[in-house]
């Protein structure tokens, strides 16, 4: 039987959900362009105005933290749930770019998700009779999966994107003959989540692929949890014209802007990455004119994972 408890909530004061002014502007953004692209792709314009009030309920909670005079506690229960099939529509809003724009197997890939009940966690609010997903994190096994439609789309849009001749190599191996050990570690969510949350959730994910190395029933369902890669597929906002001189010492605009504060660390301790190129427009702001949404591919050690947990916590106590 699975360890896990089925949820986690807490009670959260209300504090910045990003950690300075143009993160926030960043965040901000990034909702925006969440809410379109729901609102494009939603069946039905009702389900997209819910879930676009839903976002921006919690938003407006999040801009009272930056009032100074606003000194009280909001009531945040974000539970910690399995994945179920109920939540299909959600998890497939938060994936809806996951890809950039590439029509693929999408709904395979959340079918994959869902089905994946002993390692994975969605995150929503507790009661919430709307269902409304605010975030999920799982990790795929490519190997165990290769072959779903999905995966191989997956696979041939990682191939299609590498064009840096030392990268490529190491990125076929790991879709390839190393695949049965790389996990596809998933993570999305709307950026007001609360970060205290961030360390539960990474937590809980890779305690779940501990426990799955002895508690699935095959052996070939545990040895798919004994990963010793992940794969990170993500964007973040790189400064234009970033490998040229800075025209000014006074320009302190930082190269890279990670969208979530853990890629910076799974970043750092990658033994590999590349960016790559987005086809999907851009939101345009004042605070980002100087910036280009951009995709990342990182590829980390499994063995650094520890690692990473323990800067996750001390970068979100420190905040």
């Amino acid at each position: 039987m699975p360890r896990k408890p089925t949820r986690h909530h807490r009670l959260l004061p209300v504090q910045p959900l990003t950690f300075s002014p143009f993160a926030r502007s960043v965040a901000r953004v990034a909702t925006a362009y969440l809410v379109k692209h729901y609102l494009r792709d939603a069946p039905l314009k009702s389900a997209g105005d819910e879930f676009k009030e839903k976002l921006e309920k919690v938003d407006r909670q999040s801009e009272s933290s930056e009032d100074e005079e606003f000194d009280g506690v909001v009531q945040a229960d974000f539970a910690f749930f399995d994945p179920k099939p109920d939540d299909f529509h959600g998890v497939k809003t938060l994936l809806q770019s996951y890809l950039d724009n590439k029509q693929w197997d999408l709904s395979g890939f959340v079918d994959l998700i869902l089905g994946q009940t002993t390692v994975g966690t969605v995150v929503k609010l507790e009661d919430d009779e709307d269902n409304a997903v605010f975030s999920v994190i799982t990790a795929l096994n490519l190997g165990r999966y290769k072959d779903h439609k999905c995966i191989a789309e997956l696979k041939e849009f990682l191939l299609n994107i590498s064009h840096e001749k030392d990268k490529i190599g190491n990125l076929r191996s790991l879709l390839g003959d190393k695949a049965q050990n790389v996990g596809l570690l998933v993570s999305q969510r709307v950026v007001n989540l609360p970060p205290e949350l961030l360390p539960h959730l990474y937590d809980a994910l890779f305690d779940e692929v501990s426990w799955a190395t002895e508690d699935e029933p095959t052996e070939d369902m545990r040895k798919s949890f004994h990963f010793k890669f992940y794969i990170v597929v993500s964007k973040i906002y790189k400064r234009k014209n970033a490998n040229q001189k800075r025209p000014s010492t006074t320009d302190k605009d930082e190269a890279l802007i990670y969208i979530k504060p853990e890629e910076e660390i799974l970043h750092k301790l990658s033994m590999w990455s590349f960016l790559f190129p987005l086809q999907t427009q851009q939101v345009a702001t004042h605070e980002l004119k100087n910036y280009q949404l951009t995709g990342i591919v990182m590829a980390v050690k499994a063995e650094n994972i520890s690692s990473f947990q323990q800067q996750l916590h001390t970068l979100i106590n420190e905040s």
